[in-house]
């Protein structure tokens, strides 16, 4: 079936499924603008299609998806080109993925970060394998966790999803399933044995039954104790203060404060006001308000900054600017969030 998107992503009808794979294994499944479009029109042809009951979306290689595809975001926004229409599209595609009216089971099996989960976790069935690992590390290239993050992560118990944002550390199959972050955890090795099942059936329920595996927290309850007492202050200098309090005779606040200390200050700050705004708004209010804040980014400097350092020179130190949590004002942060007039994301 050939709704575009040429060899970077495959759509497939199987029995009472669409099938999506994503087909970049090279590049680790990375989001392009080419998939994202050819993902959209699929979505809408298939919805309407009585034929299909389940859409599946899935991924070849080690990877799930580790993201957007960074690199040519970089040079077009270098390039005095930032890609806002790749952005919008996307953003409109994890709507409709939130809102898609038939079920929709995205599996997991590898890295899952930034515009993966996009793709993957608005949708109503979310299963990871033990392979998986996600991640939001947008803070840590100068950017924000965006994607949907903002609907996402503010609802997690124990305050694990500004925990999530703030530092940008990987979870394991076990955390994502007892956060809500995942629906479902299976084996790895009975990922085709499930398709199988699936295809044949249109419902992911029954297909899940003798699949569906259970899987432990790694993270242990004194730490999410601890996670929740720091995270929920309510302020990012209010949750810095009672990591430092705690950090002298604690390795686990000593550690996460140091991770934090190493992300972009404005991009803690962006992050903390999103997540903190996303609880009370609807997908939809989130991708606005995401669009918002992603066009003041690929305005600034420290997403290039972030990049430069990742990326193009590997492993380089990034200079943030302003270089301090306590350098960036409350009017700094209030920009990102200011409404965009005619360019406000249409959805």
């Amino acid at each position: 079936m050939d709704f575009g998107g040429g060899d970077e992503i495959r759509f497939e009808r199987l029995g009472r499924a669409g099938v999506v794979t994503l087909t970049r294994p090279q590049a680790l499944n990375a989001v392009t603008h080419r998939m994202v479009k050819a993902f959209d029109k699929a979505l809408r042809a298939w919805e309407r299609d009585d034929g299909v009951d389940v859409v599946v979306v899935k991924a070849e290689g080690r990877a799930f998806s580790a993201g957007g595809d960074i690199l040519h975001i970089y040079e077009a926004g270098r390039a005095g080109k930032p890609p806002v229409d790749f952005f919008a599209d996307e953003y409109r595609l994890n709507a409709r993925i939130a809102r898609f009216q038939k079920p929709y089971v995205a599996l997991i099996d590898g890295i899952v970060m930034g515009g993966g989960v996009g793709i993957s976790f608005h949708g109503s069935h979310r299963l990871l394998t033990e392979n998986a690992q996600f991640a939001m590390p947008e803070v840590g290239i100068g950017f924000f966790p965006d994607v949907g993050a903002s609907h996402l992560l503010p609802g997690l118990g124990g305050s694990f999803g500004m925990y999530l944002a703030l530092t940008g550390n990987r979870i394991r199959y076990g955390d994502a399933l007892w956060s809500g972050l995942a629906t479902h955890t299976i084996k790895a090795q009975d990922q085709a044995g499930f398709l199988d099942r699936l295809v044949a059936s249109g419902d992911p329920e029954a297909a899940l039954r003798g699949f569906s595996v259970p899987a432990r927290r790694e993270t242990d309850s004194p730490t999410l104790e601890a996670i929740a007492r720091h995270f929920v202050q309510p302020s990012l200098s209010d949750i810095i203060g009672s990591l430092e309090r705690a950090a002298p005779a604690d390795a686990l606040a000593a550690k996460t404060l140091a991770t934090i200390r190493t992300r972009s200050p404005t991009s803690l700050h962006v992050a903390w006001r999103e997540i903190s705004a996303g609880l009370t708004l609807s997908m939809d209010e989130c991708m606005r308000m995401e669009f918002r804040i992603l066009n003041r980014m690929l305005a600034g400097h420290d997403f290039y900054e972030g990049i430069r350092a990742a990326i193009i020179d590997k492993g380089s130190t990034p200079q943030w600017r302003p270089a301090g949590i306590d350098d960036v004002s409350a009017a700094d942060v209030d920009a990102y969030f200011a409404p965009l007039g005619e360019r406000e994301l249409k959805l």
